[in-house]
């Protein structure tokens, strides 16, 4: 017998867990929560206020994945993707996933949920900037159908860092 996360015993088939992101609202739970996510895996990381302008229909959109916490307690925000729009175009701003559960698809699902709304909204692109040196999630954009358009030199601070530029056409 296995659960959704650990290898399966000799013979079991391997079943991927149904990955549903919601969309994020304007609660402490999913703010708060997405801002402690920023904190574990960014070095710059964004404020809950600042997380706000993703729950702002027009301006931005952003969707979370959960895991139960202890009983009676709210569940936890173990990854969150955010969106900027723009007339036609989406802007990733950043996709974040708890190190316990990295490698699950919870960022895949996530970037899904991010596309899914640009089709939805009819946006022609989605565009964003990864570290040069983040294979994995350079690997997980190429996957969800984003290439890379640019450089740019010197984006990210603590560390120093270029910025490679994705865009993925959604039309």
């Amino acid at each position: 017998m296995t659960d959704m996360y650990n290898t399966p015993a000799a013979g079991d088939k391997i079943k991927k867990p149904k990955l549903h992101p919601a969309r994020m609202q304007k609660t402490p739970a999913h703010l708060n929560g997405a801002a402690e996510l920023e904190k574990l895996c960014f070095s710059s990381p964004w404020s809950a206020s600042s997380l706000e302008l993703l729950t702002n229909d027009g301006i931005g959109v952003g969707y979370v994945l959960t895991v139960p916490a202890a009983p009676g307690a709210e569940p936890t925000v173990a990854a969150y993707g955010g969106m900027l729009i723009t007339v036609d175009e989406g802007q990733i701003t950043n996709v974040a996933v708890h190190p316990d559960h990295r490698r699950k698809g919870f960022g895949a699902a996530i970037v899904r949920a991010l596309l899914r709304h640009a089709k939805d909204a009819r946006l022609e692109s989605v565009s964003l900037e990864v570290r040069a040196s983040n294979t994995a999630a350079i690997e997980l954009y190429k996957r969800a159908g984003f290439a890379e358009a640019g450089r740019r030199k010197g984006f990210y601070t603590k560390p120093t860092e270029d910025a490679l530029v994705m865009v993925c056409k959604i039309k």
